[in-house]
């Protein structure tokens, strides 16, 4: 077979050297890597080429958007060609502000767009408490969505249905968070094709190492995209300098800066560190305490040497 034979195809899952390869017509190939690395992600456009039983990758097209985590040991790529993040937290156990803004960062970092569902609204006061902290996304146009995901499953489908419907919508959360709750809410099928893309790829526990496609409809307008829990988000692919831009209440700010090259640290003259203040100005004129320590951390973070 020749190039000229490659077919599209939709890479819905990954592992080691495979990947699973669903056509236009929504049959599903086991297709392999051409080198000893599968270079693919889940959301990749491929061309793919039939050989044997199986199918090899004969191309990627060209990514819209690629969302991922590096560290100082490696990268961890969750999918590509994205419209949306649905970033899952919960009341209980209480969520980690720095862990939220490392995920909304990296999203910002490639242009896609961020939502965040606040999941336990049904217990009132840590939900209450976990709602004021989440004030501040609110006035920096984040949308923030209020779920019930245990209790309120009608009423939380058709609201979610609002957000998701016609877009690629990838799920990141930490554990405990409620992402199984939510995928089955939404997929009631997805356990029976998460163990049927687990025998494909021969990959054992699928769902806690390896990122899965599921389509919502029938129409197969609407995606979803699991992703395994994870503890720690690493932005080592982001610039330090510009680490601020990807922030938006610390953007807002930026024009004021006395200097181009401000670190936003402790030059005179920033309008920034001017805006860092509870009270009295507006909410959405001000930067949150709590958000300025998150850059300076992760600014920190971002200087060290890299060996």
């Amino acid at each position: 077979m020749t190039d000229d034979n490659a077919r599209p195809g939709l890479v819905v899952a990954a592992h080691g050297r495979h990947c699973l390869v669903e056509s236009p017509d929504r049959t599903r190939c086991l297709c392999h890597a051409r080198g000893k690395k599968n270079e693919t992600v889940v959301g990749d456009r491929v061309l793919w080429k039939r050989s044997g039983d199986e199918g090899v990758i004969a191309g990627v097209e060209p990514r819209r958007n690629l969302f991922y985590r590096q560290d100082e040991i490696r990268t961890k790529s969750f999918a590509a060609n994205l419209d949306q993040v649905l970033v899952l937290i919960a009341a209980e156990p209480e969520f980690s502000e720095m862990q939220l803004a490392r995920a909304l960062i990296a999203a910002e970092a490639e242009r896609i767009q961020p939502l965040i569902a606040l999941n336990k609204s049904d217990l009132v006061e840590p939900f209450e408490r976990a709602w004021q902290r989440l004030v501040p996304y609110l006035h920096m146009g984040y949308g923030v969505v209020p779920l019930s995901l245990r209790l309120s499953k009608e009423v939380d489908h058709a609201h979610l249905q609002k957000h998701l419907g016609g877009r690629t919508t990838l799920v990141l959360g930490p554990s405990g968070a409620g992402k199984s709750t939510l995928i089955n809410l939404l997929v009631p099928q997805a356990q029976a094709q998460t163990g049927e893309i687990s025998q494909a790829l021969n990959s054992g526990k699928h769902t806690t190492t390896s990122t899965t496609w599921y389509w919502v409809d029938d129409a197969h307008e609407t995606a979803l995209i699991d992703s395994p829990g994870f503890q720690e988000f690493g932005l080592h692919h982001v610039d330090r300098m510009h680490l601020a831009t990807l922030m938006p209440d610390l953007k807002a700010h930026i024009p004021q800066c006395k200097f181009y090259n401000c670190t936003h640290l402790h030059e005179p003259g920033c309008g920034v560190i001017a805006a860092v203040a509870d009270e009295p100005a507006p909410p959405a004129d001000r930067i949150a305490p709590s958000r300025y320590r998150i850059y300076r951390t992760l600014f920190e973070e971002l200087s060290q040497t890299r060996y």
